[in-house]
């Protein structure tokens, strides 16, 4: 008979339970699954940014060996298209493609060719020859199409006080402008789908982060029951938001199998990755703080500038943080749109919070640099255990214990406030520090667990079409049911990313972690007490559950669960907090710089694995260390393509360029938050990062960077800040 496992499940740092099958090669990813008579497609892309298709020959391409279809305009199944242009996306929204001649952005899709082998497809694709009536004047020069910027919508603004009078009473005024780049996601696997259309529906293997918004996406896109879609995730290769919502890639294999009545797969090139599945968009930042003598803040805006495409609109939140981050009377966030001839922008990496943070945590270091004043304890002063943005509590808020405690291990007490003062050799040493910020959301969840009595062992199955990208959903998963059925992990299979399975929201917006564990933990709860009261056993009452299963006389059970947030949830603002602290040396006559240490303390909740909650971390970091040092993308201002196309010129870091990293997880279960006490992490580790590397920088060398990425030619032109001496 089967006991109570004492030792908990949860918080132990256990390894990936996924871990072998991928190693081993097992574990399927979208392009991956053995599908019978399936052939290949390859999407062929617009040569110009803005235009109309005149004619297309198809001819040459149809000829060749092995090509099956050539699917254009001209012939393409029709699909529900946008009643109205720009049209706001989500993540579940329609995905029209090919359904006219015009062309809105350089790399669109303007055909598909499937034949037998990829190899065929990709040849065939090339001799597609296109006859275009280009546009003059492709709007794609961000600097060119400022009196067209708009509102997008009325939430897209918020204020709070009266600015200009808290802007008078200032002693001090911090008015700058911070730019962040275009960059894209780069997932190491690539956007794939393998599309089987069979009687009125389909069955997609895709690679995608919320499966229940993609069958959401497909069955309207094509006008077909949801029920007649199913998506399949089991693994996914990274997303980091670009796989979020249905790109068009997904609906053109799924059109293809449906007009020739075979499987089509359809893998997106590293090349089409930068013009096919968003980006973040550029920011301009517009930010002005006030603050008096002794620290004090009594006005901040946070003014941003951004693009979208021509029919689709997008907007990056980048000043939800300076909403709700410090104590600050009078606050006025605004954010305004361009539509530009380049692709629709979306969801990447922490969006908003990762590029507002840059900005608003450069600004509070500019400010404490102008009032002499340490940036930790002018943070610490500005501290807020209210939301003033929801005019409601936070839930827990630990930002002051994050500065304190990251400041001791970092070893802060050691830096030296005037900077181009901490030298060895031709290096110039600086120390900078930010404060982090992430909204932790919690959506509702259904789980399904399957108990089995095999023999003397107890298993279980929890199922969920949740999407594992790379983050551990497998592995805490696993423990949740294991810490609440009170059995060994090793007796717990998890199986993801299916539609057939109950809903889940997905992965994205820090919300996976909270969400699926609760979910999971409430149908364990489910089925432990429903075999109680069949034997009258009060809930109460501990009783190993294979014990439950035999004087049920039962040899399998099932049982459905769903969590959601509760009213105090609603009561309260919820969100993980963090402070980042990091060593930069600089070589003085070249402008090189490198990274030599790292702390990152979070509060996050109760941590479910400290070693895939590390991994999230280092991640984050990573990113954000991308964001300062190397990542963006260039448009090439005449034609509206890409200049960067590959990863030989959209540079990410390496392992040479980090170094000492120390994370650090302070003790926190937030039972506001859910039951578990579970809070987002991931995208947590990357807000803010590239704010504390600009400021170690001033403190190396006296020079403010506020153009992202900071590369050695922009920091050796770049003038001294006024009152730093050489």
């Amino acid at each position: 008979m089967s006991s109570i496992v004492e030792k908990t499940a949860v918080g132990q740092a256990i390894d990936r339970v996924e871990g072998h099958l991928k190693v081993t090669g097992k574990a399927k990813y979208a392009s991956e699954f053995p599908v019978p008579n399936k052939v290949y497609a390859q999407g062929i892309n617009s040569t110009i940014s803005k235009g109309e298709i005149v004619s297309i020959d198809t001819s040459e391409a149809e000829k060749q060996e092995g090509v099956l279809k050539v699917i254009t305009h001209q012939n393409a199944e029709k699909l529900k298209t946008f009643e109205e242009e720009p049209a706001a996306i989500s993540t579940d929204s329609i995905a029209p493609v090919l359904q006219d001649h015009k062309v809105h952005y350089y790399g669109q899709y303007i055909g598909v060719v499937i034949a037998e082998t990829f190899e065929q497809a990709q040849y065939a694709a090339r001799l597609v020859k296109v006859e275009y009536r280009k546009e003059a004047s492709p709007a794609i020069i961000f600097e060119k199409n400022k009196d067209k910027a708009y509102r997008p919508k009325e939430s897209s603004d918020y204020s709070r006080g009266d600015l200009e009078k808290g802007l008078s009473e200032a002693d001090e005024i911090i008015d700058a402008v911070y730019n962040t780049p275009i960059e894209h996601h780069h997932p190491m696997e690539l956007h794939a789908l393998i599309a089987s259309w069979e009687n009125g529906g389909v069955t997609a293997y895709a690679s995608q982060q919320m499966v229940e918004d993609a069958t959401i996406a497909i069955s309207e896109t094509f006008q077909i029951p949801q029920e007649k879609v199913r998506v399949i995730a089991a693994f996914v290769g990274g997303g980091f938001g670009s796989k979020l919502k249905v790109e068009r890639q997904v609906i053109l294999a799924t059109m293809a199998s449906k007009m020739i009545g075979r499987p089509v797969q359809m893998t997106v090139t590293r090349h089409q990755m930068f013009t096919n599945t968003g980006m973040r968009q550029r920011n301009e930042q517009h930010m002005r703080i006030g603050a008096k003598k002794d620290g004090t803040l009594t006005s901040l805006a946070h003014e941003t500038l951004s693009h979208t495409s021509i029919n689709e609109e997008f907007q990056e939140s980048c000043g939800m943080v300076s909403k709700m981050l410090y104590k600050v009377p009078n606050n006025l966030v605004t954010h305004r749109l361009m539509p530009m001839n380049l692709q629709t922008p979306f969801a990447m990496r922490a969006p908003g919070e990762a590029t507002g943070s840059f900005a608003l945590e450069c600004a509070m270091d500019e400010m404490a640099w102008k009032l002499k004043m340490d940036p930790i304890d002018f943070r610490i002063k500005n501290d807020t255990q209210t939301d003033l943005s929801e005019d409601q509590p936070f839930s827990s808020r630990l930002l002051v214990e994050c500065l304190r405690i990251g400041a001791e291990k970092f070893g802060w007490e050691k830096r030296n406030m005037k900077p181009r003062t901490n030298k060895e050799g031709n290096w110039l040493k600086g120390y900078g520090v930010s404060a982090a910020s992430r909204n932790s959301p919690y959506k509702e969840t259904h789980s399904k667990v399957i108990l089995k009595q095999h023999k003397d062992l107890m298993e279980a199955t929890i199922r969920m079409d949740a999407t594992d990208i790379g983050t551990g959903s497998y592995t805490i998963i696993a423990q949740t049911a294991a810490e609440y059925l009170k059995i060994p992990v090793e007796q717990v299979s998890v199986e993801l990313g299916d539609s057939d399975f109950p809903v889940t929201p997905g992965s994205g917006g820090s919300w996976g972690a909270a969400s699926y564990c609760n979910g999971a933990r409430a149908a364990c709860e489910k089925a432990l007490q429903e075999l109680k009261k069949k034997l009258n056993i009060p809930d109460a009452e501990e009783v190993p559950v294979a014990e439950l299963l035999q004087k049920n006389n039962l040899m399998e059970y099932e049982a459905e669960g769903s969590a959601k947030p509760s009213e105090e949830f609603e009561k309260h603002s919820v969100y993980s907090f963090g402070a980042n602290f990091c060593e930069v040396w600089v070589d003085k006559d070249t402008g090189m710089w490198r990274i030599n240490r790292m702390v990152n303390v979070g509060s996050a909740g109760r941590i479910l694995n400290p070693k895939t909650a590390y991994g999230q971390i280092i991640g984050g970091l990573t990113m954000g260390a991308g964001m300062a040092l190397a990542e963006q993308t260039r448009v090439e201002p005449n034609f509206g393509n890409f200049i960067t196309r590959s990863f030989a010129d959209y540079h990410v870091p390496v392992n040479l360029d980090l170094a000492q990293i120390d994370v650090i997880f302070l003790p926190e279960e937030d039972k506001i938050a859910n039951k578990m006490g579970i809070k987002g992490i991931g995208e947590l580790g990357i807000t803010s990062v590239a704010a504390s590397i600009g400021n170690a920088i001033f403190n190396a060398t006296g020079k403010r960077m506020r153009d992202l990425p900071i590369t050695p030619e922009k920091l050796i032109t770049a003038p001294l800040e006024p009152g730093v001496q050489a």
